[in-house]
């Protein structure tokens, strides 16, 4: 989209040893000096995109990247058959987000998070909302279990056929027991052929709704089997133990977002992230502002989506220059 800012190259990167075996990998981008923002990618496990850069003045902002645990570049991978995600949990990434900003010199940051990534931002913010300037959330997410059940059972009325292939595709003995932990099993046998199958069959089922609603086809990323592997085993990590939150805890902490602002732009035909979720964060959350984006669907790649995004940046920039 040509109303974006271009693609830049990062200004500096490394590895930063967070414990537990772990070392995330993190990029900077645009102007050292700037303000500073953290791109906080979905998934969990899809790791981030330089394409997140785009959306913030690089004269302004200094924009950080980083792949949370066992994805992307971050070591080990989740592809790596020896590879235990027993210290991968939503509050091993949230100290890990601390760390990173003790690491980088940063008093303060703007999160930008997307999908996944909007769970993350909000139990980063309720856990240092000290250290959040602000919010900039796209593709609305808590990561309650009714959202993880619409993802995993609740979108099977609206694609039946694909439902029924991720179920038989599961081998008989796993049938009876829920199919996310069905898939977890699968993606962590002890074969390699095992688990690159499941992960196939497991994004087929989320090809579903993404081409639905996007026109422009699957993330060229998709292509790559050990991708789909590390992404796999860590979504089916976290939704078989509900990303370690208590039911609803990000929407009844809310209160600890106050003097936060926030944007929540949402698209009307998102049917990964159901408006519903986006719409009651914001009326828990009094600082924050929903957009609705009427044509959209889950995707921040939406031209229109792109663009509210863009604008609630630019927004920011100028309540920081003031």
């Amino acid at each position: 989209m040509t109303f974006l800012y271009p693609e830049a190259t990062p200004c500096d990167s490394g590895l930063l040893p967070v414990g537990d075996g772990q070392q995330v990998y993190w990029e900077t981008y645009g102007n050292p000096d700037g303000a500073s923002v953290v791109y906080v990618h979905g998934g969990p496990g899809s790791g981030s995109t330089a394409s997140a850069t785009r959306y913030f003045d690089p004269s302004f902002y200094r924009i950080i990247l980083f792949d949370q645990r066992n994805c992307g570049r971050s070591l080990p991978n989740a592809a790596a058959m020896t590879t235990d995600l027993a210290a991968n949990t939503t509050w091993h990434l949230v100290d890990d987000m601390e760390r990173l900003r003790a690491h980088l010199g940063i008093q303060d940051w703007l999160l930008f998070g997307t999908s996944w990534g909007s769970t993350l931002a909000l139990a980063y913010a309720q856990a240092h909302p000290a250290a959040v300037t602000g919010m900039i959330l796209g593709g609305v997410t808590t990561t309650r279990r009714s959202e993880i059940d619409w993802l995993t059972h609740g979108l099977a009325h609206l694609f039946p056929a694909e439902w029924h292939r991720l179920v038989q595709a599961l081998p008989e003995n796993l049938r009876t027991i829920d199919v996310v932990d069905g898939y977890r099993q699968l993606l962590n046998a002890p074969d390699l052929e095992t688990r690159l199958q499941a992960a196939r069959d497991w994004h087929d089922w989320e090809a579903a709704s993404i081409l639905h609603s996007n026109p422009q086809g699957l993330p060229r990323r998709w292509k790559d089997p050990l991708y789909l592997l590390t992404r796999a085993r860590i979504i089916t990590h976290y939704f078989s133990h509900n990303a370690w939150l208590e039911d609803g805890q990000l929407l009844g902490n809310a209160w600890r977002l106050d003097g936060i602002p926030g944007t929540l732009v949402q698209g009307r035909l998102d049917l990964e992230a159901p408006l519903v979720t986006a719409w009651e964060l914001s009326s828990a959350w009094k600082d924050s502002e929903l957009i609705v984006i009427e044509n959209a669907a889950h995707s921040t790649d939406h031209q229109d989506m792109a663009a509210a995004i863009l604008r609630s940046a630019n927004r920011f920039r100028e309540k920081i220059k003031k």
